[in-house]
């Protein structure tokens, strides 16, 4: 992985770790669908030694993609795991550091230098480790489960979640050890964006070089979730950023490695790394709300939902061209991708890939999607507001974040997404988290309004913004609940 190696895809299990069988037979539906790694969480030691039992029963099979572990919290379990599979990741907002419980403390610069001593001080045995097994392991910061330490000194921030990368480079070069992966991740995707490129700009000022993990967390379902991956995605792979990819979706895990492979495909070729990567667009602020335009055929005089007319440029440019707009230009400017596509899915995860980049740094004022395939009409509008909703740009509906299904969930994820759209589809506006366990809870969804939390077997949590509103809400409640918390909330 990394270099000129072609961008590696995974996806990650959502069996219990502590079924073999059950996560041997999901192992191999994601290799058969074209994933290069897969992911297991081991969420305890035991979990972590089950490891052994799956990757022996898949070399039986005749599989030997290298495993990857997930831990959270767990460092016991990360030791563990460490001897077993080929890489492992940690998120230094909860292995060592205490996670975020958004209450401000201040730490003095002793108090500060001590909490890092300390962190290097844990972090010794998993890199003996590691480097006795030749074990990867992937630095994973999530946006929304930053430590304390970090979130006091730098907030919520990309800057915040790359210097807790950096820390952590830091100790691990102190005791020379360089087998590392690094990713930045969010289910915004414009934190997605600025969060990598400054990872890039801080390593390249210390002087080093490793591999980016890219990935859109809490992506959602259905063609929303391929939408918003690939626009984040697709945005920094046209930069030549990213080594290895996930797409998160609500759905069964080898349904991710497809639309991983075509954005793939898409940016990169058949090569599978971008030779000659698009130039880096600035990110355009705007003093005027930024609301781009949806244009149903090409016309080089547009009117906006008052009837006002104005000129404007239309860019027309064939999917393979990675443009750059002129910067300091007055005219509003429009954006014509013309397709030859018939598959609905490939489409949009194509124009999503193509054109997320250029609305989520705000550098466009309208889209007007364009095809000579079999997709047509009313199929290419919507496409187009869905690319504006993915990448922030203009809210036409309820946003949904939530996040894939793992080995830690404990309640029908997809089952509960696909029923929180049903009785909240009509609101507009609103984000709603529904989110399968504590690790991907009120951390990650903390710019939701509402979140819906699985809490364990058959029970759910339901959130306003980051703070817990009904506790343990059985499952066939939970939905109306929710319904009737939103409905209370909005006649007040």
């Amino acid at each position: 992985m990394g270099g000129d190696y072609p961008v590696r895809i995974q996806s990650m299990t959502n069996t219990d770790t502590l079924d073999t069988k059950a996560s041997v037979a999901q192992c191999i539906r994601i290799i058969e669908a074209g994933a290069d790694y897969v992911r297991l969480t081991a969420q305890g030691v035991r979990e972590a030694e089950n490891l052994a039992s799956i990757k022996k029963e898949l070399h039986k099979a005749g599989f030997d993609n290298p495993l990857i572990a997930d831990i959270h919290f767990n460092p016991a379990a990360a030791e563990k795991a460490a001897r077993i599979v080929e890489k492992i990741r940690i998120n230094p907002g909860n292995y060592v550091d205490k996670r975020a419980s958004f209450i401000k403390s201040e730490f003095t610069e002793k108090e500060y230098s001590g909490e890092l001593e300390r962190i290097h001080e844990r972090l010794l045995p998993l890199i003996n480790i590691c480097r006795e097994n030749k074990t990867v392991i992937r630095i994973g910061i999530n946006h929304g489960s930053l430590s304390d330490r970090i979130m006091t000194r730098y907030g919520n921030t990309t800057k915040g979640m790359v210097i807790s990368a950096m820390e952590f480079i830091k100790i691990f070069l102190s005791e020379n050890f360089t087998d590392l992966v690094l990713s930045m991740k969010s289910s915004d995707t414009g934190v997605v964006i600025e969060s990598n490129r400054l990872l890039v700009e801080m390593m390249q000022d210390e002087g080093v070089a490793f591999p980016i993990h890219l990935g859109v967390t809490e992506a959602g379902e259905g063609e929303d979730g391929r939408v918003r991956s690939a626009s984040g995605i697709g945005a920094l792979l046209s930069e030549g950023i990213g080594d290895t990819i996930r797409v998160s979706l609500s759905e069964a895990p080898e349904r991710e490695v497809p639309v991983a492979k075509e954005i793939v495909r898409f940016i990169c070729g058949t090569t599978g790394r971008l030779a000659d990567p698009a130039g880096k667009l600035k990110y355009k602020s705007r003093k005027e709300l930024y609301r781009p335009l949806v244009l149903t055929d090409e016309k080089w005089i547009f009117s906006d939902e008052s009837g006002k007319l104005f000129r404007g440029k239309m860019i027309t440019f064939s999917p393979g061209e990675h443009i750059l707009l002129p910067s300091g230009e007055k005219e509003k400017m429009v954006l014509n991708p013309i397709f030859n596509e018939d598959d609905p899915e490939r489409l949009a995860i194509d124009a999503a890939a193509l054109l997320g980049k250029y609305f989520i740094l705000k550098q466009a004022d309208g889209i007007c999607i364009s095809n000579r395939g079999k997709v047509q009409g009313r199929k290419l509008k919507e496409l187009s507001f869905s690319i504006l909703q993915a990448t922030d740009a203009r809210i036409t509906r309820t946003r949904y974040i939530s996040c894939p299904t793992c080995g830690r969930t404990k309640f029908d994820l997809p089952g509960a997404v696909k029923k929180v759209k049903e009785a909240t589809g009509h609101l507009t506006g609103l984000k709603i988290a529904i989110m399968g366990c504590i690790v991907n809870g009120p951390g990650e969804m903390a710019d939701a309004d509402y979140g819906y939390v699985g809490a364990g077997e058959g029970k759910v949590h339901i959130y306003r913004g980051t703070v817990p509103v009904l506790k343990n809400v059985p499952v066939e409640e939970a939905v109306g609940e929710l319904l009737k918390l939103i409905n209370t909330d909005q006649k007040q």
